[in-house]
């Protein structure tokens, strides 16, 4: 008897590392389109969770990684010096701007945003001889150690949190509190100085839009009142870019929105152009020490550092900012039609978007039950990545409700506009009743 693709994951594939929202299956890419056995095209609106954000077999990266392959001086930087781990390093120092006072800065290089912020963490712990860490609820900084002990959104999940973590609320403009989102800011400032005050913060880490927690963007000046705080007391600011930096939010850094600029900064997902790769950049009295206590036997290695090389180049030289800012345009004025009541089935699916916000190509969908009282369903988000996948797109969820909609930087105006009627078509059917229980209930999502 031969076993299906699913089959033979469902025996051999470890559940501890499934997040599945679908039966997706894949054999190839091609820019933003993924291709499944049945040789059914998909258009990618996730990007493997923006880590191919210049598209599947982008030719730069192929290139790279290729002449990389063939010549590779070993497989690492731990203990060797090569010119793409040094060079990789160089590059990122030239594209990231230095916080006002910050002296030399290094360059740490790993595998996934998980390490990286992981490192900088303790880093910070080291560099400072005080343990608080400063964080926000729902946020998502990794999935190990000290990374994934200071994300809310893996305690609200169950994980256990950091003994030294003090969380505090992240702003949501969707959902102010009673007294507005302007009296919100302010609780969520007033917390972060509390803490700078009365505890003993290495670091305050954030996302510059709080993705897996929602695809929550914070009131514009949020971020840089809450650098000026941490400047205040004294503490870097970690700035957690792994998901939405190098280009996505139609800046090359996400940070820039707010004007500012973090002691620290961590990248990891499209940094690699699918491959592992991670790196931070910050002070060299953080990033130095102590010697030796980040051994990744492969980080820095010529492949993943020479694909890095290439995405880095192709995005200044393509001008892939400017690129996300005019396609998230499109994109989102797409959604925002729908939401008006612009779509199939006269307009069905404004009735349970609450919400489209977004910069750039980082867009969330909120999907509610009404319009007025604005209560999550989840229900209807996990009926509809599971429709849109059947109608021929890929998208998640996060935050319970929320679709994520962050494709490659290179998507086509007609991608978009393809999209978006799917994503129509994909609420309307969901709401209609066309997806079942039976269909969805082994695809928890996130």
């Amino acid at each position: 008897m031969t076993l299906s693709l699913l089959e033979r994951d469902a025996r051999a594939i470890a559940g501890a590392e499934k997040l599945r929202f679908f039966p997706l299956e894949v054999l190839e890419g091609r820019g933003a389109i993924l291709v499944d056995p049945a040789g059914r095209e998909l258009i990618d609106l996730s990007a493997t969770w923006t880590a191919t954000g210049l598209g599947h077999g982008h030719p730069a990266v192929v290139e790279a990684v290729s002449r990389a392959v063939r010549t590779a001086p070993g497989a690492g930087g731990l203990s060797a010096i090569h010119p793409d781990s040094v060079g990789l390093a160089e590059d990122l120092l030239a594209l990231v701007p230095s916080a006002e006072g910050g002296g030399e800065r290094r360059v740490y290089l790993g595998h996934a945003g998980s390490d990286a912020n992981d490192v900088v963490l303790r880093s910070c712990r080291h560099a400072s001889g005080r343990r608080t860490v400063i964080a926000f609820e729902r946020g998502y900084h990794g999935g190990l150690g000290l990374a994934m002990g200071v994300s809310g959104q893996q305690i609200e999940a169950g994980h256990s949190g950091d003994p030294d973590l003090v969380l505090v609320p992240y702003p949501n403009p969707f959902r102010p509190g009673p007294d507005g989102i302007e009296a919100d800011v302010a609780a969520s400032l007033a917390a972060i100085r509390r803490a700078l005050t009365t505890h003993r913060a290495a670091c305050l880490i954030i996302e510059p839009i709080l993705s897996d927690g929602g695809l929550v963007v914070p009131p514009d000046g949020f971020l840089r009142a809450v650098h000026e705080a941490c400047r205040a007391a004294g503490v870097p600011l970690v700035c957690d870019e792994v998901k939405v930096g190098l280009a996505r939010t139609g800046l090359l850094h996400a940070f820039q929105h707010d004007g500012v600029v973090p002691e620290v900064v961590t990248f990891g997902k499209a940094l690699g152009g699918g491959l592992p790769l991670s790196a931070a950049v910050g002070p060299a009295a953080i990033l130095d020490h102590p010697a030796g206590s980040a051994l990744l036997t492969t980080a820095g290695n010529p492949v993943c550092t020479a694909a890095g090389r290439a995405v880095l180049r192709t995005i200044v030289q393509d001008g892939l900012a400017d690129r996300a800012d005019r396609a998230g345009a499109r994109l989102r004025a797409g959604l925002l039609r729908l939401a008006a009541g612009d779509g199939v089935d006269d307009g069905r699916s404004a009735e349970r978007i609450g919400d489209v916000r977004g910069r750039g190509l980082t867009i969330g969908v909120e999907l509610v039950r009404d319009r007025v009282r604005r209560e999550p369903d989840g229900e209807l988000a996990r009926r509809v990545v599971y429709r849109a996948w059947q109608l021929g797109a890929v998208v998640f969820h996060v935050g319970g409700n929320v679709l994520e909609i962050t494709p490659p930087l290179i998507i086509t105006d007609d991608e978009i506009d393809r999209a978006v009627d799917i994503l129509d078509r994909a609420i309307s059917d969901a709401i209609a009743g066309r997806v079942s229980d039976e269909e969805v209930q082994a695809y928890a999502g996130w």
